[in-house]
C-alpha cells in the first residue's frame, strides 16, 4: 500500500460484504470480498474456526464490474463468535487476507474478520456525534449555588480563572457549574450539530469531578439535585437529542454509605462489596478514596448493576430516561489478582439496559489494548484511545516536541502516516466490525491534554484531525471546549470553563470547522455507516474510500504538502466526482488525481 497507486483484495464487516443484521447460531453467511481485475489470484477460499478447528470452503466468483472481482462463500455461525479469513491462491504463492490486510505468510487468528451473535449497539449510535460535557466547567446557572454554600471540601474559583493542573487542590478546585447551566446552553449544542450529551459523574461527591461518589441514589446537590437532571433530559429529549451517563462500577468514593455501612460493621451485607486485605481495603491504584468494589458479592450485583432496581436500570427509567452509560474504568472493573469477572459485570449491565431501555448504548473505558473486552456480547463499543486517538497524535505531534506521551515516561514522536495507519488497522482488525463501527473516536477528553496544545496550536492541524475524527468508522467524540479553541496541558489543566462571555477566548473559526465537517459527516452515509478501505498512505498523507451499496467517499488527509497521487479510474467509473470538502480532483483516463495540497481535508463522493 504504497501511496495509492495500487488497490488490494478487501473486505470488511459493512453491508458491501456481510448482510446486515445479527446472525443466529447455526446460521449461514454470506460473506464476500472484492480482488482487483489484475490480481495473480488463481482462487479464492475462505478459512473458519469451528470449535477450534480450522475449516476451509472455496469462494465462487460472483461478478465482475469496475475493475474488480467478487467472490462469494458462505461460513456457518458455528460459534457464538465466528472467525474467518481469505486465502488467495496466486503462482508466486498463496496470501491471507485478514482484518490487519494481505499477508505473504501465516498469520495468528487474532486479526480474523469475525460474526457474532450478539446484538449490536442501537441504530442511532452509528449516526451520532456526542458531546462530552465535565458539569463543574461548562454553564453556570442563576441557581448555582453561592461559593459560601458549597461543600466544605471545595475551593471556589471564579469562571475565568484557570484550572489547576496539578496538586491537592486538583480535585478540590470548584466553579460552580450546574446542570441548569448546561439547559440553558442546549442551543449551542444544536448550533455546533451534535446529538448526544455525555455527562460525566452527577453523583455526590468529595471531588469536582465525581468518579468518588458517596451515593448512587440522588444528584449532587451542587449541580442542582434530582430535579434539575429530569428538567436537563426532558429538554435534550424534547429537542430530538440523546443523553448519556458516566458510573463507576469499579469502585466507590470513601464516603459512600455503602462503604461507611462496610466499616461499621464488617458482618454487613455491605462488606462483602468490597476487597479486603489484612492490613485494610484495597484503594483502586492504591487510592484511599476509592475503595474498590468486589462484584464476587451477589448482593452487590442486585445493587448495582442487576435488575430493575440497581443504579444501572434506575437512571434509565422515568422521569431521566437516559440513553446510556459510559463505564469509568471499564478494564479494570471486577479485576483483582486472581478475581476476574470483567465480562460476567459487563454482560450483566447490559442485559439490565436492554430490560429497562432496550434502545440504549452502553461504552467502555479502557486506555490500552481492550480487544480482549469486546467481543461483541460485552460493552457496546469502547473509548477508542488506542486505536484512534493515540495514533492520531503522534501523526500530528510537531517535530522534536518534548511533551510526554499519554501514559508513559517519554516524549511524544511524530510518526508517518503508515505507522498511523497500521496501529488504527491493528486495534480494529482485533475487534469484531458491529464494535469498530461503534467505538468512541475522540481527538481528547476530560483526561487528556487538550487537542489544541497537542497540535502545538496550529489551527490546520485541528482541522486535519477533525477531518479524520468525522470521516473514521465509528461515533465521534467531542469534549466542550474544543470547538471553540480550549488548551490544556493535561487532563486537569484542560478541565476549562466555556467561555461564553469571553469573546477573546472564544475561537469563532475553530467553531465554524467544527460544525462544517460535523454537518459534513451528517449530510454524507458512507461517513457514517460505510466500511472502510484504506488506498493510500504517505508520510504526511492518507486517504481511504467509506462505502456503502450506493455510496462511495474518497478521504484523503495531509498534514503538509506532498506528492500526491493518482488512483485507479475503477473508483470513478463513471468519471463523475463531487467535491465535499476541499480542493476538486480530476479525473480522467489515467485515473482519479488526488492533489499534493497540504496541510488540509479532501472529501469527495465518487460516482
Amino acid at each position: 500500500m504504497t501511496s495509492g497507486r495500487v488497490l488490494e483484495p478487501h473486505h470488511d464487516g459493512s453491508a458491501l460484504f456481510v448482510p446486515p443484521g445479527t446472525p443466529a447460531l447455526g446460521d449461514v453467511v454470506p460473506v464476500r470480498v472484492r480482488v482487483p481485475a489484475g490480481s495473480a489470484a488463481r482462487s479464492v477460499h475462505v478459512r473458519s474456526v469451528r470449535d477450534g478447528e480450522p475449516h476451509v470452503v472455496p469462494a465462487r466468483l460472483d461478478r465482475t464490474d469496475d475493475g474488480e472481482r467478487w467472490y462469494v462463500a458462505e461460513v456457518e455461525v458455528h460459534n457464538p463468535v465466528t472467525s474467518y479469513r481469505f486465502l488467495l491462491d496466486e503462482p508466486g504463492g498463496y496470501r491471507w487476507l485478514n482484518g490487519s490486510g494481505l499477508h505473504a505468510r501465516d498469520v495468528p487468528d487474532a486479526a480474523d474478520f469475525r460474526l457474532t451473535v450478539h446484538p449490536s449497539a442501537p441504530s442511532w449510535a452509528r449516526d451520532a456525534v456526542v458531546y462530552q460535557v465535565f458539569p463543574d466547567r461548562f454553564a453556570r446557572s442563576a441557581h448555582a449555588l453561592a461559593p459560601e454554600a458549597l461543600p466544605g471540601w471545595a475551593e471556589p474559583a471564579a469562571w475565568d480563572d484557570e484550572p489547576v493542573g496539578s496538586g491537592p487542590s486538583t480535585p478540590r478546585q470548584l466553579f460552580g457549574g450546574d446542570l441548569r447551566g448546561i439547559e440553558e446552553r442546549l442551543d449551542h449544542l444544536e448550533r455546533l450539530g451534535v446529538d448526544v450529551l455525555y455527562l460525566t459523574p452527577f453523583f455526590p461527591a468529595r471531588s469536582n469531578h465525581r468518579y468518588d461518589a458517596s451515593t448512587f441514589d440522588h444528584v449532587d446537590p451542587v449541580l442542582g439535585g434530582d430535579a434539575a437532571l429530569a428538567s436537563l433530559a426532558a429538554a435534550v429529549h424534547s429537542r430530538g437529542m440523546r443523553i448519556m451517563g458516566d458510573v463507576t462500577t469499579n469502585h466507590t468514593g470513601d464516603a459512600h454509605e455503602w462503604f461507611a455501612a462496610a466499616r461499621a460493621d464488617r458482618s454487613s451485607p455491605e462488606a462483602s462489596f468490597y476487597h479486603w486485605t489484612e492490613d485494610g481495603y484495597v484503594g483502586w491504584l492504591g487510592h484511599a478514596s476509592l475503595p474498590k468494589l468486589d462484584h464476587r458479592a451477589p448482593a452487590l450485583a442486585d445493587r448495582m448493576v442487576r435488575g430493575p432496581e440497581s443504579v444501572i436500570a434506575r437512571w434509565l427509567a422515568e422521569p431521566y430516561r437516559l440513553d446510556g452509560w459510559r463505564i469509568d474504568v471499564a478494564n479494570m472493573t471486577g479485576r483483582y489478582r486472581d478475581v476476574d469477572l470483567t465480562h460476567e459485570v459487563a454482560r450483566t449491565v447490559r442485559a439490565t439496559m436492554a430490560a429497562q431501555a432496550p434502545d440504549s448504548l452502553l461504552v467502555g473505558e479502557h486506555f490500552h489494548d481492550a480487544s480482549e473486552d469486546l467481543t461483541g456480547a460485552t460493552w457496546h463499543g469502547n473509548m477508542n484511545y488506542t486505536g484512534f486517538t493515540r495514533p492520531v497524535w503522534t501523526w500530528l505531534t510537531p517535530p522534536g516536541t518534548d511533551a510526554p506521551m499519554l501514559g508513559l515516561p517519554v516524549p511524544r514522536p511524530r510518526r508517518p502516516g503508515g505507522a498511523m495507519v497500521d496501529a488504527m488497522r491493528d486495534f480494529d482488525s482485533r475487534v469484531p466490525w458491529q464494535v469498530t463501527a461503534h467505538q468512541w473516536n475522540l481527538l481528547g477528553s476530560h483526561d487528556t491534554p487538550r487537542l489544541r496544545t497537542i497540535v502545538g496550536g496550529d489551527p490546520a492541524m485541528v482541522e486535519v484531525a477533525l477531518g479524520l475524527l468525522m470521516t473514521y468508522p465509528g461515533t465521534p467524540m467531542v469534549f466542550a471546549g474544543d470547538e471553540v479553541g480550549a488548551t490544556g496541558d493535561n487532563g486537569e489543566h484542560g478541565r476549562v470553563t466555556m467561555p461564553w462571555d469571553q469573546p477573546s477566548r472564544w475561537d469563532e473559526h475553530a467553531f465554524a470547522t467544527y460544525r462544517t465537517l460535523i454537518g459534513l459527516r451528517r449530510s454524507t452515509e458512507a461517513l457514517r455507516r460505510g466500511g472502510l478501505r484504506w488506498v493510500l498512505t504517505d508520510d504526511d498523507a492518507v486517504g481511504y474510500l467509506r462505502e456503502t451499496p450506493t455510496e462511495r467517499v474518497l478521504v484523503v488527509v495531509a498534514r503538509a504538502p506532498w506528492s500526491g497521487a493518482t488512483l485507479p479510474a475503477s473508483l470513478a467509473p463513471t468519471g463523475d466526482v463531487e467535491t465535499l470538502h476541499g480542493p476538486d480532483l480530476a479525473v480522467g483516463p489515467g485515473g482519479v488525481a488526488v492533489p499534493g495540497d497540504g496541510p488540509g481535508v479532501g472529501v469527495w463522493r465518487l460516482g
